[in-house]
């Protein structure tokens, strides 16, 4: 496990993953200690690169993160794990054959996890529109994820989609690749501040068209580069 551990796939992986937690600190996606990122191992064996639990995101340096298996138990590295994140990130790798996910409680996405329609409207501006045809929401909240059968039901509620808001909770963001997961998580909490914004103003909101939101959201996937020219600049400035 440690020749794995330190072969040049996974270490860049984690450099990635380190990079994509303290590019979240900075933009202020963080809650305190806990939320987690993950991605999966190359191979079947079902593992993948976990951050640790104790540490500020902002701290987090490539070698701290840990290699977690498939039912959650950590297999290398120097740190403990969270209990919540083994069993939310485990089985969403596994049921949703998610390679990239990223847990937050970031304020606005987890604001709108709030309100009664528990989401994002993907027809209100053009960062919402991206994420259109892509949102789950469930709205089941049942307290802390503590067993294996919450993170399933978790994963199962996403339905096959990218992006999941969980009621009274936070969001999930998945991705093939650490920097469009990134890329999107980011724009995803701009995307909800906006209608936060635009809600407290108490005046009628201005959907467009599902439709051109659909349209839209084909446009942003098709120009990908962007997603990982905005990474490479994170690894620039951070």
């Amino acid at each position: 496990m440690g020749e794995l551990y330190r072969s040049g796939q996974v270490t860049a992986l984690r450099n990635d993953l380190a990079l994509a937690l303290r590019a979240a600190a900075h933009f202020g996606l963080e809650e305190g200690v806990c939320n987690h990122f993950s991605v999966m191992l190359p191979g079947d064996d079902g593992l993948f690169l976990l951050n640790p639990r104790g540490l500020m995101w902002r701290e987090v340096q490539p070698d701290d993160i840990v290699i977690v298996d498939g039912d959650g138990n950590k297999v290398a590295g120097k740190h403990d794990v969270e209990p919540t994140a083994m069993f939310i990130h485990a089985a969403i790798h596994r049921i949703a054959g998610k390679r990239c996910v990223l847990h937050t409680h970031m304020p606005n996405a987890t604001a709108l996890t709030l309100i009664e329609d528990c989401g994002l409207d993907t027809t209100l501006s053009q960062n919402a529109m991206r994420f259109h045809g892509r949102v789950a929401s469930d709205r089941d909240y049942n307290g802390l994820a503590l067993d294996a059968a919450e993170g399933k039901r978790i994963a199962n509620a996403m339905n096959s989609k990218d992006i999941a808001f969980l009621g009274n909770h936070g969001v999930v963001v998945c991705g093939e690749r650490i920097d469009y997961a990134f890329d999107d998580l980011y724009y995803l909490e701009r995307a909800c501040e906006s209608q936060v914004l635009a809600m407290s103003t108490g005046r009628p909101l201005r959907p467009a068209s599902a439709e051109l939101a659909a349209t839209v959201a084909a446009q942003m996937e098709s120009e990908r580069l962007q997603s990982a020219l905005f990474f490479s600049a994170l690894k620039r400035m951070l």
